[in-house]
């Protein structure tokens, strides 16, 4: 039975490891944090590495790569604009191509440029069905990533609108950090009227992100992540009493939440 291990690495950066496992214990770890610790985990799940792969470059989803290929020869995927940026990256996934983890369940890439112009996101199908993505910094719990480091809010804005919107409310969300509790904050300080948040952020106390994770779906998201909701008139009103004007369209909302967001 292919199954998903959602691993939270207690780094001070809050990063999450995924091990997606199939039906014939064939493992393949999206983002190593630890190196050791990842494999530590595929032996303890009975499983073999079969394969890494980086939904973009940036360090903390990579720093396990060199000691994973060194003990295991795996292949390491990533973004074919990554080239040279993600150590021992040597297959590159272009939009649509895919993994086959078992007879029954393959990894599907999307190209997904904003937090930076090499991310992949990958779309988890079972028995035909997408069940999951797996997010990296595009889209996190009640969020989506920053444009600091490489990217470009205003193509985020086209990747959130044209890949993760038409996404069907099933869909779990698989991201690369755990930041939910700030962006449920954020929410709720611009959209105070929100149940669906209040709600949330009460549960989020309670949470133990290392033993019993979290996940939210695509319908969580359309509740309580302002990046989805930017028809909301409570947000827009909200804004503008902020002193952020009348905005006239989606992007406009967007981009003024990414920008408040960033000094959040």
């Amino acid at each position: 039975m292919m199954r998903v291990v959602q691993h939270f690495t207690d780094s001070n950066l809050r990063n999450f490891s995924y091990f997606v496992i199939g039906e014939q214990g064939n493992a393949f770890i999206f983002d190593p944090w630890d190196g050791q610790e990842c494999l530590d985990i595929v032996q303890r799940e009975g499983a073999l590495v079969k394969g890494v792969i980086n939904t973009h470059e940036h360090w903390d989803h990579t720093r396990g790569n060199e000691l994973i290929v060194k003990k295991t020869q795996c292949p390491v995927y990533a973004h074919p604009r990554a080239q040279g940026k993600v150590a021992e990256a040597d297959v590159f996934l272009e939009d649509g191509d895919f993994i086959q983890v078992d007879s029954q369940s393959k990894l599907i890439a999307v190209d997904t440029p904003g937090h930076t112009m090499a991310h992949l996101c990958l779309l988890l199908e079972h028995q035909g069905r997408i069940e999951a993505i797996f997010t990296g910094d595009t889209l996190f719990n009640a969020g989506v990533g920053n444009c600091h480091n490489g990217g470009d809010p205003e193509v985020l804005f086209e990747t959130i609108e044209k890949k993760f919107k038409p996404l069907e409310d099933h869909i779990k969300i698989y991201p690369g950090h755990e930041y939910l509790g700030n962006n449920l904050g954020f929410t709720l300080n611009y959209e105070p009227q929100n149940d669906e948040a209040t709600q949330w952020l009460q549960k989020y106390k309670e949470i133990d992100w290392k033993n019993s994770p979290v996940t939210t779906t695509i319908k969580d998201e359309k509740e309580i992540n302002l990046f989805f909701r930017l028809e909301s008139e409570d947000l827009k009103e909200s804004l503008a009493q902020n002193g952020e004007g009348k905005l006239s369209n989606r992007k406009e909302v967007f981009l003024t939440l990414r920008q408040l967001r960033n000094k959040w």
